[in-house]
């Protein structure tokens, strides 16, 4: 009677089950996650308000929002119960509904924008530093301390002027300073994590520093990433209404910011409905922002996870 030979599990499946392995720890990870976030009412409220401005915001990217240069009404007329004249009417007429509408769609586009152009610098930048140190840590070190003694609204102001009014150039100039604070806390984290013992663990089986870096550190601190984005687009908002005030922030579209010039003038007059729905809108995305920024930084804390 012939003997069936067992044969030794080969690379291939061994591979195979430890990226299964891999998956299932992950959507495990997911789920923990999820189950603590939806225990959380107030998070939940807020990110369907944060939704349903990222929807706005695409809207306007498609053309489908009401154009806000319509006529729809008489001169400063009073918020009525009619969907284009919910918050009344402006100087000539067109609604002031429409107008915060079109200025949503700036704020959340130029939110992401900036976000989107500052988190990879600054993770980039930090990982390289806190990792390799010396040289590279001397050269990003000096970079965000001189851009950072330097007063944060001159540098926009500065940056803003130089490269020209319009959206381009503001969200070139929140980028190019808002990655100094993510920078600061992942390089830090990477100076700390880059001596544990996992980490060299892995550089005695021969893990390469890209390896390491992105594959291996970068996963224990990228919550800091995510809670800093949320953070970033609201600060983004708050500095595009800030600049269009001071008269370099956004010129061509609607703005909250040019809203907000013109309350001044419109408040001596009794014009109230104006402002009060800018400040309406802003007040939620800003709320919004700051519940899922702190919610998201207690859930992410990789201590509380293991």
């Amino acid at each position: 009677m012939l003997l069936a030979k067992s044969h030794p599990p080969s690379k291939t499946s061994s591979k195979n089950n430890s990226s299964l392995a891999q998956v299932f720890k992950k959507n495990r990870l997911v789920s923990k996650i999820w189950s603590k976030l939806r225990k959380e009412p107030q998070f939940l409220i807020c990110l369907v308000i944060l939704i349903s401005y990222i929807f706005i915001g695409l809207l306007g990217l498609l053309n489908l929002l009401p154009d806000f240069q319509e006529r729809v009404g008489g001169s400063y007329e009073s918020p009525k119960l009619e969907l284009a004249k919910i918050f009344g009417t402006d100087i000539f007429g067109r609604s002031v509904l429409y107008k915060i509408l079109a200025g949503t769609q700036t704020a959340i586009t130029m939110g992401f924008i900036v976000t989107t152009m500052a988190i990879p610098t600054g993770i980039t930048l930090g990982a390289l530093s806190g990792y390799y140190g010396k040289k590279t840590d001397i050269i990003v070190t000096w970079l965000y301390t001189v851009l950072s003694s330097i007063p944060n609204i001159l540098l926009l102001i500065a940056i803003s002027y130089s490269l020209g009014r319009g959206l381009v150039a503001v969200c070139v100039a929140m980028a190019a300073t808002y990655w100094i604070s993510l920078c600061r806390m992942i390089r830090g984290e990477f100076i700390k994590h880059k001596e544990a013992e996992y980490v060299l663990a892995s550089k005695v089986l021969g893990a390469g520093d890209f390896v390491i870096i992105f594959k291996h550190i970068l996963p224990n601190v990228i919550h800091l990433a995510i809670v800093t984005s949320s953070l970033m687009i609201l600060s983004a908002i708050k500095a595009e209404v800030m600049l269009t005030y001071l008269g370099v922030g956004i010129q061509d579209g609607a703005s909250w910011g040019a809203m907000i010039t013109a309350a001044p003038g419109e408040l001596t007059n009794g014009i109230w409905w104006s402002l009060a729905a800018v400040v309406l809108f802003m007040f939620l995305i800003i709320y919004s922002l700051n519940i899922i920024g702190d919610t998201l930084r207690d859930v992410l804390d990789p201590k509380l996870l293991n």
